[in-house]
């Protein structure tokens, strides 16, 4: 055996692999950190040319998602996808890019890449400011960690006349308990410390 290969099979001890309630979506860890800061997610070939990694993903075919989390990265694949052959081609992608330091971003960071920020989508009235405060930080200190442990991230969209509109990512998103999760879940807990919330619905 060459270094290099002995480099490689010293360090596929720190790829670990967890399942997600959504059975297309395998979770990846790499035993290092994999975004310093936020999450990213890549639903097609065109979003993931802005990320070598994602792309490289997106290559091997039966890949149809790539979300990037704090010290993980889930992959989902398609229907039909037969992990067993998919997930060592996976593990040998993730190793090469965080053996050698690869950028996980073209460019070098996330820095060019337009993320979607809290609230695009729905807004909230300014009288609200002081609920949707409490919607946040409910969010994001119990729901947010539970729901990266699943290999995915939620995003907070608008809070309007009761209805909390939240977007779901990564594993997480296409789930088939996504709903249950949202209506039972996240709308229960919201509901229970923050009484003007009488709804939360998927934006």
């Amino acid at each position: 055996m060459t270094p290099s290969v002995l480099c490689l099979n010293a360090f596929v001890m720190f790829i670990e692999t967890e399942t997600t309630p959504n059975p297309a979506t395998l979770k990846f860890l790499p035993g290092q950190e994999v975004m310093a800061s936020g999450t990213r997610e890549f639903t097609s070939d065109e979003e993931a040319a802005a990320s070598p990694l994602a792309e490289a993903l997106f290559t091997l075919g039966d890949v149809t998602g790539v979300f990037f989390g704090r010290d993980f990265v889930s992959v989902t694949a398609g229907h039909g996808s037969d992990w067993s052959a998919l997930k060592p081609q996976v593990v040998a992608l993730l190793l090469d890019h965080f053996v050698t330091g690869a950028p996980l971003f073209a460019g070098g960071d996330a820095g060019a890449i337009a993320v979607p920020a809290e609230g695009d989508d729905i807004g909230s009235d300014p009288a609200d400011e002081d609920i949707v405060a409490q919607i946040k930080e409910l969010i994001e200190t119990r729901v947010r960690p539970a729901v990266a442990n699943d290999g995915g991230d939620i995003i907070y969209r608008g809070f309007r006349e009761g209805v909390v509109y939240l977007t779901m990512q990564g594993a997480c998103s296409g789930c088939p308990s996504s709903s249950a999760t949202l209506k039972h879940g996240i709308e229960g807990l919201l509901k229970h410390y923050v009484p003007e919330v009488t709804e939360v619905r998927a934006a």
